[in-house]
């Protein structure tokens, strides 16, 4: 989840305004791991709600730009992680289908606030200096280099 230094207006620094398009971003990526596997992380959190939208692994993954072997292996780590299943499915149904449980539900919404609370740390905790200290872009060179690249 990008923070945008932007998310404060104001003046930089030395007192020019920001310039939003170009200020730096952090991404914090929170993943919760059963021994080292992902049980949880922002790709799977975002399969949950998908799968609670559609009704299905099938519709999740298309939604997503993925394939359903792929998504079907996303959720087969999740079950096998947590205390009980995350994602129930129905098969032998003529039109499939799948549902998120109580647990899935409960874990995604633990996750979701763990998220937002990481961006709230970050800005708690220096985000907004840090990224007045920072270019827009990186420069060709180190600052004082003479040299040209080869």
């Amino acid at each position: 989840m990008p923070l945008d230094h932007c998310d404060r207006p104001g003046k930089d620094r030395l007192g020019q305004v920001k310039e939003c398009a170009a200020m730096p971003k952090i991404k914090l990526k929170l993943q919760v791991l059963c021994d080292d596997v992902i049980a949880i992380g922002p790709g799977k959190a975002d399969l949950l709600d998908r799968i609670k939208a559609t009704g299905s692994i099938s519709g999740a993954a298309r939604d997503m730009g993925m394939s359903y072997r792929r998504a079907w292996q996303l959720v087969d780590i999740m079950n096998r992680c947590w205390a009980d299943r995350l994602v129930e499915t129905n098969p032998g149904r003529a039109s499939g289908g799948a549902r998120v449980t109580e647990l899935g539900e409960k874990v995604l919404m633990r996750y979701r606030a763990m998220q937002n609370s990481l961006g709230v740390c970050a800005a708690d905790n220096g985000w907004y200096e840090m990224a007045g200290l920072m270019r827009a872009a990186p420069l060709a060179q180190q600052p004082g280099n003479t040299k040209t690249s080869v």
